[in-house]
């Protein structure tokens, strides 16, 4: 007599290769192309100094002789340097790659920041409710009323002067990460309340309050998890919001300094060139700046749609 055959245990990735989102990402090709563009855009910050031609920051390495040399291919290109120079002498490749690194670093950060404080808040606020969901909810609105850059104008001018001081590189990138972050985790604060709402009265958490279970352990052991796909997906557009912001402040003046170029930063040196001539200066900074956001925005696009079950 024949014994059933037991069906085989499939692996983690296995599960993960057979899953609907890794099925709705493949059968479109345009998020196929952000997905790679985005990975591309990561890989070339992360491995920045490794295959950057050059250091924009050696200062013994620069030039003034290089400044505003045009891209190799024009008239009066140097094949030392495909994309040109700045008005510095610096690689305007190699600064495209730190750039990206800087402006990368910043945004993630940020969107961190406001992710942990605003789901924090909004699980607070949901769950708690009282005087405290008012307080929480009130000050949302109160910050709903301005726009993010402003908002982040905002805290950036109050921690510059009152760090004026003792301000650093180092300094000035954290400053613009708290000051992104602040500017962000309202929406995320309001979602999380949202969904938290509906969670709470649910037979899972009830179960829950019914053993014993505190406050704190509840909401961040059990309703936590039932909230993450809306913010899952908010993290990702918010990152394309955050990398404009970053380029944003830096473009008026008040993000990096130019000794440790962003985009946003090198955009503002190039805008300077741009009626002499030099166009490749901001040309090429532009359209990595467009080209990530794109590709990221896409991408949350494309998680949003695939996380709903309404369009399953």
């Amino acid at each position: 007599m024949t014994q059933p055959s037991t069906p085989a245990v499939r692996t983690r990735w296995q599960r993960i290769a057979e899953s609907d989102l890794l099925f709705s990402f493949r059968r479109s090709p345009i998020v196929v192309i952000a997905g790679t563009l985005t990975a591309i855009f990561l890989l070339m910050a992360l491995f920045a100094p490794l295959i950057a031609p050059h250091n924009p920051y050696d200062l013994k390495s620069l030039s003034l002789l290089d400044s505003n040399l045009p891209p190799a291919w024009a008239k009066d290109g140097d094949p030392r340097f495909l994309l040109g120079t700045d008005d510095q002498g610096r690689d305007i490749l190699s600064t495209i790659l730190y750039g990206l690194r800087a402006s990368l670093l910043i945004s993630i950060l940020a969107v961190t920041l406001a992710l942990t404080l605003g789901v924090s808040l909004g699980l607070l606020s949901g769950y708690i409710g009282g005087t405290l969901d008012a307080i929480i909810m009130r000050i949302a609105d109160v910050q709903l009323t301005f726009p993010a850059i402003l908002t982040a104008l905002l805290i950036d001018g109050i921690a510059s002067t009152l760090l004026k001081s003792r301000i650093s590189e180092n300094s000035e990138l954290i400053i613009l990460v708290i000051a992104i972050g602040l500017s962000y985790w309202v929406q995320y604060a309001r979602t999380v309340r949202s969904v938290t709402l509906v969670e709470k009265n649910k037979e899972y958490v009830q179960a829950a309050r019914l053993i014993g279970l505190s406050k704190i352990a509840i909401m961040f052991k059990h309703v936590l998890p039932n909230v993450m796909s809306p913010v899952l997906v908010l993290a990702t557009i918010n990152l394309a919001l955050a990398i404009i912001t970053e380029a944003t402040l830096s473009f008026l003046g008040v993000g990096l300094p130019p000794t440790e170029p962003s985009l946003g930063t090198m955009i503002q040196i190039g805008n300077k060139y741009l009626f002499s001539g030099s166009w490749w200066m901001v040309a090429f900074p532009g359209i990595t700046l467009a080209l990530l956001v794109l590709a990221v925005n896409l991408l949350g696009d494309w998680l949003r749609d695939a996380l709903n079950p309404r369009l399953r």
